[in-house]
């Protein structure tokens, strides 16, 4: 299966559930987008790593995690969401230690966070775009935003939630298939990619 290489859009903040945040990547060598729905904490620790010229007080986990690495000669080479399953992604952080390669599974927004922070490529299968990729109507749209870094955020002010992919209470299991492609869109329109992401995934279920 060939690998996809995916940079990251930017973190926006969920309007429909607190706590919750959507990672938005983006396809190299094309316009789809990969909504992730991602935790308060995680959202914070990549956006810090984002705007390089945050440094918060005392390490992060994820910075500790770097420190340590660092300190023990290993390093981060890429990392790859390798599988998605029931509306989760799984991702496995590639290390290096002594011309020694392993493989540690990881959740995506920590696999993330650490490849930010070792300058470390992310990359998908063709197959997991092609089944959870985003087109945007208007892909100028969500750029054009974006050029003051409205897109990331900083400082999150709450933290809920540490899960990926799960659905909201009163979620989208009585729509059909047709209402559910039809929210989507709109959700698409609307940029709001945490409420695309979850929809999105229920139709991945239905459909697999």
């Amino acid at each position: 299966m060939s690998l996809v290489k995916l940079t990251i859009k930017g973190i926006s903040y969920s309007q429909t559930q607190n706590g919750a945040y959507a990672l938005i990547l983006n396809e190299v060598d094309g316009e789809r987008k990969l909504p992730i729905v991602i935790g308060a904490f995680e959202a914070q620790s990549i956006a810090i790593a984002l705007e390089k010229e945050i440094k918060p007080p005392r390490p992060l986990t994820h910075d500790l995690f770097k420190s340590f690495a660092d300190r023990f000669d290993i390093v981060v080479k890429q990392v790859i969401i390798h599988k998605l399953v029931d509306g989760v992604f799984y991702s496995s952080i590639i290390c290096e230690r002594d011309k020694i390669e392993e493989i540690i599974d990881a959740r995506t927004s920590d696999a993330i966070a650490l490849a930010l922070r070792f300058n470390a490529p992310i990359f998908t299968y063709k197959n997991i775009l092609d089944k959870a990729g985003i087109y945007l109507n208007n892909p100028t749209e969500l750029e054009n935003s974006n050029e003051d870094d409205d897109g990331v955020l900083s400082t999150p002010e709450t933290f809920g939630l540490d899960s990926e992919g799960k659905e909201p209470s009163g979620g989208y299991s009585k729509l059909s298939l047709s209402e559910l492609h039809a929210q989507l869109e709109s959700a698409v329109q609307d940029e709001d990619y945490e409420k695309a992401a979850r929809i999105r995934d229920e139709i991945s279920k239905r459909e697999s």
